[in-house]
């Protein structure tokens, strides 16, 4: 195991999420500025990501509850380490297309951050679904 690997593990806490369009470059923080996250790594094998915007309302009609749905991710699996990139193999997960896939993190330290990187995807969450990917800072809690 690296020293980065072993770094990773433990629970970090969520200070921002920023959205990088593949067209343009163009970074923008789509959940605000205090999104809420937690992501824990366990020694074990095992990773669980929670994050929501910032911010939300309570949900009590359908279409608020929806909205909801649309502001959150929340997956946990098996993980492994491939040099610089964290592979969960999703068995739960807020989004049930999720299940049974294998998510890729690219993942590095700047100074006490964990940065996660997505891969290039469409974000449905979006309008027009453009392909864009994640970045999200972390602070260990």
């Amino acid at each position: 195991m690296t020293q980065a690997a072993e770094h990773l593990r433990g629970a970090w806490k969520l200070e921002s999420f920023e959205a990088e369009l593949q067209a343009s470059g163009q970074r923008f923080k789509p959940w605000g500025e205090n999104p809420n996250g937690y992501f824990i790594v366990e020694p074990g094998g095992r990773m669980i990501a929670l994050l929501t915007a910032g911010e939300r309302p309570v949900g009590e009609a359908d279409g608020d509850l929806a909205s909801l749905f649309r502001s959150m991710v929340a997956y946990t699996g098996r993980y492994r380490i491939e040099g610089d990139r964290l592979i969960t193999k999703v068995d739960a997960s807020w989004n049930e297309a999720w299940n049974g896939t294998e998510q890729e993190r690219f993942y590095h330290f700047e100074k006490d951050h964990l940065v996660l990187t997505t891969t290039w995807a469409p974000i449905n969450f979006l309008p027009g679904s453009p392909v864009a990917r994640g970045i999200l800072s972390w602070v260990r809690t």
